[in-house]
């Protein structure tokens, strides 16, 4: 692959993965969540399976420990997320998504879904299918960072 198809790839991949980060939030304002942002989203998937640390929200969101604290700050006064005792750390507090929060998860994943479908009309079933496998091999692993 020459270097400017190699480009051209690069910018299409950002571009899908801008849109559907759009799409997705223009989906949960749409469902009632218009006072967050996407990358409060992002830190969401951090959240939610079983909560986390501001420290553990650092490095998943790839910014300084107190870039995240100031973000769960907002998250906590918006009333998306609460801080509890750590059940193994003394020192530290757990933050865990309110039930507004997991809310706003279910409104993520159904937007999420509506883009998908959306490709799978275009491209069809199976081609989105293979997408998601080859897209899986190429980048297994997490996080995913929002692009500040």
């Amino acid at each position: 692959m020459q270097n400017s198809e190699a480009m051209a790839l690069s910018a299409a991949l950002l571009a899908a993965a801008g849109d559907l980060t759009q799409r997705i939030h223009a989906g949960v304002v749409a469902r009632g969540f218009a006072d967050l942002r996407p990358a409060h989203g992002f830190a969401f998937a951090r959240l939610a399976p079983d909560g986390a640390t501001a420290t553990d929200l650092a490095a998943h969101l790839g910014v300084t420990k107190q870039a995240a604290s100031q973000l769960v700050d907002e998250i906590v006064r918006k009333g998306y997320a609460e801080r509890r005792p750590h059940p193994e750390d003394a020192r530290a507090r757990l933050v865990v998504l309110t039930e507004r929060g997991w809310a706003c998860t279910r409104a993520a994943e159904e937007a999420a879904a509506e883009v998908v479908r959306q490709w799978c009309e275009l491209l069809g079933e199976g081609e989105v299918r293979v997408l998601w496998e080859r897209l899986a091999w190429i980048a297994p692993y997490g996080p995913i960072r929002p692009a500040w």
